[in-house]
């Protein structure tokens, strides 16, 4: 772990849970864990229809911070469907998912990644680039595919924005399947993803930036991951509708 780096773990709930009810006795569930942690940084990501109720039940951001599952670049005007940086800052919003691999699968391209993320930038939050491949090959191919999605997500951000960009490694074949990479793996993309990173912007900066690994975390395995894995958080999916399970990986990466 990089000396001076806090460790950022943020819960992804996609399309879930059933009710508005049920989010907010989830976020009071998670305030009543979270307020003890030390040393990490939250984050909980409910559906945008949920954001206000998450809101009011966290009452303050010493519980977790607030992130969006997703954003449109422009500020306003005829996007149906669409959720805006706008709409989001009424419930200080400050890390915006992008990228994500079912986003992805459903047509959202680089280009999109990146118009979203420096949207993200000039409105001053932190923008979370979703990154992974499909399924590894021996030949390596996959990490040429995982350089071209860094590259193209951060064209024209500038080295003084490079603080405002976390990079999640999520290959998109443990996502939801129980199936998890292994220490060596996470450690060898944590590597490969820093490597990338001091490519653009040089080693020092590339340092700074927090890489997350996503894909089947849990309270069990989260620990090893992180120690042997040598990454920065987690991006959590699944683990983090349930609040003693997410407080658990919390806690996984507590400094000791």
């Amino acid at each position: 772990m990089k000396i001076g780096t806090t460790p950022l773990v943020i819960g992804n709930w996609k399309m879930n849970p059933q009710s508005a009810t049920l989010s907010v006795k989830l976020a009071t569930e998670l305030k009543k864990s979270l307020l003890k942690r030390t040393d990490v940084d939250v984050v909980v990501a409910p559906p945008a229809l949920f954001l206000e109720g998450v809101y009011r039940a966290r009452s303050s951001k010493k519980a977790f911070m607030l992130g969006a599952q997703n954003v449109h670049h422009e500020k306003l005007g005829a996007h149906t469907g669409e959720t805006s940086l706008l709409m989001l800052s009424s419930f200080e919003v400050s890390y915006i998912i992008i990228g994500h691999s079912e986003r992805r699968s459903e047509g959202e391209t680089d280009a999109m990644v990146n118009q979203k993320l420096l949207a993200v930038i000039k409105a001053g939050l932190t923008g979370v680039v979703c990154v992974g491949e499909v399924q590894r090959d021996h030949s390596g191919h996959y990490l040429t595919f995982i350089e071209m999605q860094i590259r193209k997500a951060l064209e024209k951000i500038s080295k003084a924005k490079l603080a405002q960009v976390v990079i999640a490694y999520e290959p998109i074949w443990a996502i939801g399947t129980g199936d998890t990479a292994t220490t060596e793996d996470v450690h060898e993309m944590k590597l490969f993803i820093e490597k990338v990173l001091s490519d653009l912007y040089g080693r020092p900066l590339a340092q700074k930036v927090r890489i997350l690994y996503g894909g089947s975390v849990n309270g069990k395995n989260a620990r090893e991951l992180y120690t042997e894995g040598k990454i920065n958080g987690f991006l959590v999916g699944g683990a983090s509708l349930h609040a003693d399970e997410f407080t658990q990986i919390v806690k996984a990466v507590q400094h000791t």
